[in-house]
């Protein structure tokens, strides 16, 4: 039976070869080629043969035999070395240029490249004009000078480690929250509510029509989210651990190094806190956790800014990774403010707001490593903040993760679950109607619970050292700036 359907094939083929354009036997038996990652090239502990490789030119070398490509394709920081006959030397081989590379994997004889592929055919998929083109092979291009190309920035080697950096943090985050027991909740990025109570909203309308007068598309004013908050707080009531990382948008006026109108916010809500430390647990277990993960996976990507970008950091961040976070009161913040022989821009009484110059201090007060700030005064948090209900000051149940190089990286509180607590305070300040839907949270099986939230592009800061938070995200957002 075999045999006879070997010679109906072989009958078959012989058929298809009458006609222009189809295949023979021989086609079918020839091997197609592999494709790797570079990645997976430089790791591999066995020569291959008849593999291909699609990436990006980084160099070129042409001797009078040989001609040396370096080819990457974003996977690693590490170029793979491309080796080849000078007679596969094409004009149109430049830096920049996309390329297809077939060939066989083989060890090299230089002890920093461990395999090359020695190429048989190199096919130029994309040209690039080197001329024109806005970094140049050998420069060692500044992050502010890259960061006029957002468009083109990916591809320099600071930039694609950094986004490797990004990837594998955020991956880290979701990985740390599931192996805890948190479930991930998608809150909307369209929201009526206000949970900062700054007022720096963007509004939600449709474009090409003009509403009538006191007419919404959604039937209320709409806006672009600035925190999940509140929506993780309506799910704390069925489970016990939420977060949810996402995009949030403030519409501050700011071209500052430190502020962007869209960025990524990590937040999680806890159900059945019994204090402050149920909280403070929780972020800088997180922060050394993914930290970690960042560290082990991507070591030559972290290397670089460290020793190219940032020289110095890794000490500080070693010293963050094996020391625990002290944990002082904003009274005691204050009390080391004012005794500081400092001179400050900003007031240090007692009730004032900290800025970046305090919390700057403070972390370098408590030996360069981040520290947590508890208990704020009261009538410097939002209406959801709980009460300590203490004297002679008055304070809420609210902290602060202060870290080196950023300032505030975290910002959290215990929520208010005792009904008529609440109920005076949004009465207070003349909210009882818009969120009388919150009230109804702590009438149907409250407990009490807290939460917090983590900026993801200053998480990137801190661990890299980066001062400028639109050098560790894609595309940056801010006011006079929407490139792309």
């Amino acid at each position: 039976m075999l045999v006879c359907h070997l010679a109906a094939f072989v009958a078959a083929s012989r058929c298809f070869c009458r006609y222009p354009g189809q295949y023979n036997i021989r086609h079918y038996c020839k091997k197609t080629p592999s494709r790797l990652w570079v990645s997976e090239a430089l790791s591999s502990s066995e020569l291959r043969e008849n593999i291909i490789i699609q990436g990006w030119v980084r160099s070129v070398r042409a001797q009078k035999a040989n001609l040396f490509l370096h080819v990457t394709d974003g996977s690693c920081l590490q170029p793979l070395q491309i080796v080849a006959s000078s007679e596969l030397n094409d004009p149109s081989l430049t830096f920049g240029s996309a390329v297809e590379v077939t060939g066989v994997l083989k060890r090299s004889p230089h002890p920093r490249q461990p395999v090359e592929l020695e190429a048989h055919h190199i096919n130029v998929v994309g040209k690039c004009n080197p001329v024109e083109f806005p970094f140049k092979i050998k420069d060692r291009h500044s992050l502010e000078y890259i960061r006029q190309y957002p468009h083109l920035r990916c591809r320099t080697n600071a930039f694609g480690s950094l986004l490797r950096i990004r990837s594998e943090a955020a991956t880290a985050i979701h990985s740390y929250f599931k192996k805890n027991g948190f479930v991930n909740i998608h809150t909307p990025i369209i929201t009526s509510n206000d949970c900062e109570g700054a007022g720096e909203l963007f509004q939600v309308e449709p474009s090409g029509q003009k509403p009538k007068e006191d007419e919404n598309f959604f039937s209320v004013p709409a806006f672009l989210t600035v925190s999940g908050q509140l929506h993780l707080e309506v799910m704390s009531g069925a489970f016990s651990r939420v977060y949810t990382f996402g995009p949030t948008f403030r519409a501050e006026n700011s071209q500052s190094r430190r502020h962007l109108a869209e960025f990524y916010m990590v937040e999680a809500e806890v159900s059945f806190t019994q204090s402050l430390e149920d909280l403070t647990e929780v972020m800088e277990d997180m922060f050394k956790s993914a930290t970690e993960h960042v560290l082990a996976e991507c070591s030559e990507d972290v290397d670089l800014f460290h020793k190219y970008v940032t020289p110095g950091h890794r000490g500080t961040l070693d010293a963050m990774m094996t020391t625990s976070f002290p944990i002082i009161t904003y009274s005691e913040a204050i009390e080391i403010l004012s005794r500081s022989s400092q001179k400050f821009v900003f007031p240090t009484d007692w009730g004032c707001d900290l800025q970046t110059e305090h919390e700057k201090y403070l972390v370098n007060h408590c030996g360069n490593i981040p520290v947590f700030v508890t208990d704020y005064p009261y009538d410097l948090k939002p209406f959801y903040a709980r009460d300590n209900q203490d004297r002679p000051h008055h304070t809420a149940a609210a902290v602060d993760l202060l870290v080196p190089g950023v300032g505030e990286l975290c910002g959290g509180s215990l929520r208010e679950e005792r009904l008529d607590l609440l109920k005076n305070r949004l009465e207070q300040v003349g909210l009882e109607d818009a969120y009388s839907w919150y009230l109804d949270l702590r009438q149907f099986g409250s407990v009490p619970h807290g939460g917090f939230g983590m900026g993801f592009e200053r998480f990137l800061q801190c661990i890299l050292g980066v001062d400028n938070i639109k050098d560790v995200i894609p595309f940056p957002r801010f006011s006079n700036s929407c490139s792309l």
